[in-house]
């Protein structure tokens, strides 16, 4: 790019999260930060935004996350805000992440991480989602280092199609140190297995509360897949898009005759 780059930054683990720290870290030699982040975690918030209650913002003042904002809302929240009211211009590319948790297959349809990238593509930025598959923030600076490569990567090559509209890539970062992770697969969605039931307990007055289960096993894991790319120790690479159309079904109830009058 001939410009410094301008990448706008957030998560949905919060802005306290040891993963966008390091993320941000490895990213600020590329380019000006701006870092909208939520208060808390939102795990799982998918594209959800809050219409029921105004939001706040603070600027943390001080420190290793001096200058980040933290809204106290929903990922989608932070870079819808950012878009419409804090950002004096759009920015060249939207990262989010490094979340503590793989998001492969379905677990995309779900996940605040990837909604927060997502929400820049609604505005015509491209974004880079990133996931480390193991939770517990192991060797998150070596995964910090190769988003780091796939975000330059990304800044030579846009994220945008022909006719300019942009596209998400969606990558998940097996937990190792920075040289097993240099090997990268372009894929395509896996599938899994419906999730596990719901966990029933008692509260201390004898009602029942419910906790939603862990997500199902891995099912299409072939290869081509991310399940199967992260089963080699690589780096999965999903590009996805917004359009949820069926063209395929479109076509055939088209020839059907369901278009009436």
């Amino acid at each position: 790019m001939s410009k410094t780059p301008h990448i706008l930054v957030s998560n949905d683990d919060g802005y306290l999260a040891p993963g966008l720290l390091a993320l941000v870290s490895a990213l600020r030699p590329l380019g000006k930060l701006t870092v909208v982040a939520p208060e808390q975690n939102h795990s799982g918030a998918s594209n959800s935004l809050t219409l029921s209650r105004p939001l706040s913002i603070h600027r943390v003042a001080g420190g290793e996350r001096d200058g980040f904002l933290f809204v106290n809302g929903t990922p989608t929240d932070c870079v819808h805000m950012a878009m419409t009211g804090f950002l004096e211009s759009k920015p060249d590319l939207v990262v989010s992440g490094i979340n503590q948790g793989e998001n492969m297959g379905e677990d995309v349809l779900y996940s605040g991480t990837v909604a927060a990238a997502i929400e820049g593509m609604m505005f015509g930025v491209p974004g880079v989602a990133f996931s480390q598959v193991d939770r517990g923030w192991a060797q998150i600076e070596d995964a910090a280092k190769a988003a780091r490569d796939i975000v330059e990567q990304t800044l030579k090559e846009p994220l945008e199609r022909g006719d300019g509209i942009a596209t998400l890539l969606n990558v998940n970062i097996p937990n190792g140190n920075y040289e097993q992770l240099k090997r990268w697969r372009v894929t395509r969605l896996g599938t899994r297995h419906h999730s596990q039931p719901v966990i029933v307990q008692q509260n201390p007055r004898g009602e029942n509360i419910y906790w939603i289960g862990p997500a199902g096993e891995a099912r299409d894991i072939s290869a081509g897949t991310d399940f199967h790319a992260i089963n080699e120790g690589c780096i999965s690479i999903t590009p996805m898009q917004l359009d949820l159309t069926h063209h395929a079904r479109q076509a055939s109830m088209r020839a059907s005759g369901w278009n009436r009058g």
